[in-house]
């Protein structure tokens, strides 16, 4: 009995030793954002979290920041993914989430991060313009490579934003993208439509259905914005090119 008393009370010392010890992790950690050593603060916190069992859900969202402040976005990610699935301060965690993802370049994530973040708080202006500035750039990126299918992904992904101008430009690129596609394939085949007709006619079909799926495009691009002159230039020039 003796020894059983004694066993208890060496696991009650050790679990004071660990309190005492998150704590003072804490402590330094909270101390350290105050100073904003933020690098600092990001060692404290994610020593203190490991004792603590990743239950502090306050702890883990500064950890998170002083991550991003110390432009250590793996560990920003990591930790904002903690606060979304703990359920807090949502708004701000999804937008860091999403700031971390973009700054690791990591698309997918990115992506699905803005996508499940605006499915919680509709038209969140920040995940908005974050989802249409890094659509935009990557697909015009892409489409300078004339890797025309990661363009065009990167381009429909914006389509999510209920913002009618973010639409509005997703909607314009992909036009103007397959408008130049196809006008620039039928110029290439211009020539065999003498030199060799069943060909160019074969050419000319595939020419057509860019032009017509870009003409969709910017028929919705019509819809939102009557007064978009770029685009009804291109529809009129689909048009003639259609005839």
């Amino acid at each position: 009995m003796k020894k059983i008393v004694l066993l208890v009370a060496f696991c009650l010392c050790m679990g004071n030793i660990f309190a005492q010890d998150a704590d003072k992790l804490r402590d330094e950690g909270d101390a350290a954002l105050n100073a904003k050593n933020y690098t600092e603060a990001l060692a404290k916190y994610g020593e203190y979290l490991k004792l603590n069992e990743y239950k502090d859900t306050v702890r883990i969202f500064n950890c998170a920041f002083s991550a991003t402040q110390a432009k250590n976005y793996a560990e920003a990610a990591k930790y904002f993914d903690m606060a979304i699935k703990l359920n807090y301060n949502l708004d701000d965690s999804y937008t860091g989430a999403a700031m971390a993802y973009r700054s690791l370049n990591k698309s997918e994530e990115f992506f699905k991060t803005v996508e499940e973040g605006l499915k919680a708080f509709p038209g969140n202006a920040n995940l908005e313009k974050m989802l249409y500035s890094y659509g935009i750039k990557q697909g015009q990126a892409a489409q300078k490579k004339g890797d025309i299918e990661t363009a065009t992904k990167m381009y429909k992904a914006v389509l999510v934003a209920s913002n009618k101008k973010y639409k509005e430009g997703a909607l314009y690129s992909l036009g103007g993208m397959l408008y130049n596609q196809g006008a620039t394939k039928l110029t290439e085949i211009y020539p065999l439509a003498s030199s060799d007709p069943e060909k160019y006619k074969a050419e000319k079909a595939k020419a057509d259905a860019q032009l017509t799926e870009a003409k969709g495009y910017l028929d919705e691009v019509m819809e939102l914005n009557p007064n978009n002159a770029n685009a009804k230039k291109l529809v009129d020039a689909i048009a003639a090119s259609l005839k």
